[in-house]
């Protein structure tokens, strides 16, 4: 169902459904009910970190029409907070509900392949790729798909491909399954023979055996940058202060805003968000994540079509969080300011920092502030919650952190 009115507002006091019970759209529903909104979540997960906060939630896959029936039901707007949702449920909300981001941004982002042709379609920077696609496999003997063969001529080939991709792009590049994967999942860094060998056993792997790979050239940055956009019915558009982004193990580790960049690439950078925006008819939020070359030269790296967890310094150090701009966004509220109140700097808590971090609670410095997420298990490596430094200066932050006795642990 489409809602031809730009001007119609969801207002305060409407049921809000959310696809997904995750940390994001726990911190969604915080923000939404201060605002006077209720919230129906649906997720695999009863006791999921949304669920605990939600006034209604379903148990249900997220394939399953008949739950995705009953959230279109209850809801007047619907969202998602993650984007491995189903796209036939997807498209079945849109249809019959109103889910004003649409299903067609998802289906573009789930896919790593069609998300860097689209953004290559409308001039934007993005580094050179070559995609590599399977060929539909035998079935031996009729055995079920998870128990294939893997046919020794197809693998072949994708070593042929993977090698000409490699040769035409040049080392070091990075090989990427075109769906899922995150956090480092799903990736190969090619930098000399050895790296090529193990990157082409994927092929072989039985978890990849349904995936098409997309090969890129390996962008030296000096940073890595993300810029969170949001954009409502009425076409207001706002963004965010540039974020720059510290990974460990391919997880994010730390947020620092302001980023530690020139003026001139922030608003270069701000640029890109807003014109993509744009382009793509954006509802709601749009995360991106950029690579900062010392050159200046920026590239568009991914895309996230979601509150992202480089926005959580927004909860603390802004005029309006993430979280309350993509309620604001989908209701077609009239978009908060986004002005940074204060240098930042936010530490993803993982499963290894809890036990620490809460005999750190009674000594904690008066600048961090935590959100946890309430997750039952911390489990190695899992974002459990996360911690806001505010100082008069990034440095300061930083600094503090670095005696905190939790963040190495």
């Amino acid at each position: 169902m489409t809602v031809d009115d730009n001007n119609k507002v969801i207002e305060p006091g409407s049921t809000i459904g959310i696809l997904g019970g995750g940390q994001l759209g726990r911190m969604i529903i915080l923000a939404g009910k201060a605002m006077g909104y209720r919230f129906v979540t649906l997720d695999p997960h009863s006791k999921c970190p949304a669920a605990q906060v939600s006034d209604d939630h379903i148990v249900s896959k997220f394939d399953d029409f008949k739950g995705a029936d009953y959230l279109g039901r209850n809801s007047e707007v619907i969202t998602y907070e993650f984007e491995n949702v189903d796209s036939a449920v997807a498209n079945r909300l849109e249809e019959k509900y109103y889910l004003p981001q649409g299903s067609l941004l998802l289906k573009i982002t789930q896919n790593r392949s069609n998300e860097k042709s689209v953004l290559r379609s409308l001039g934007l920077p993005v580094a050179p790729f070559e995609v590599i696609k399977r060929d539909p496999y035998e079935v031996i003997n009729n055995e079920p798909l998870t128990h294939l063969k893997l046919v020794s001529k197809d693998e072949r080939r994708l070593e042929t491909a993977l090698l000409k991709a490699v040769d035409n792009l040049g080392m070091p590049a990075v090989m990427k399954t075109t769906t899922g994967g995150y956090d480092g999942k799903g990736q190969w860094f090619i930098r000399n023979e050895r790296d090529f060998i193990s990157a082409s056993n994927a092929f072989n792997r039985i978890e990849f055996v349904n995936s098409d790979f997309i090969v890129e050239k390996f962008v030296p940055f000096e940073r890595e940058l993300s810029v969170i956009v949001a954009r409502n019915k009425k076409g207001e558009i706002e963004t965010y202060p540039v974020a720059e982004n510290i990974h460990n193990n391919s997880i994010l580790h730390m947020t620092i805003v302001p980023a530690r960049i020139p003026v001139e690439a922030q608003e270069q950078a701000q640029k890109i968000a807003k014109q993509l925006a744009i382009d793509i008819d954006l509802i709601g939020l749009l995360a991106i994540e950029m690579f900062y070359k010392e050159d200046g030269t920026i590239y568009i790296n991914e895309l996230a079509p979601r509150p992202h967890n480089s926005g959580h310094y927004t909860m603390d150090a802004c005029m309006t969080s993430q979280f309350e701009q993509h309620v604001r966004a989908i209701c077609n509220l009239p978009l908060g300011k986004t002005d940074l109140l204060t240098p930042v700097v936010m530490v993803n808590l993982l499963g290894q920092h809890i036990a620490p971090f809460m005999e750190s609670i009674p000594n904690m410095p008066k600048e961090v502030k935590f959100h946890l997420y309430g997750k039952s298990e911390a489990v190695y490596n899992r974002k459990m919650g996360h911690i806001n430094v505010l100082s008069a200066s990034v440095e300061d932050a930083l600094s503090i952190i670095n005696n905190l006795p939790f963040i190495d642990a």
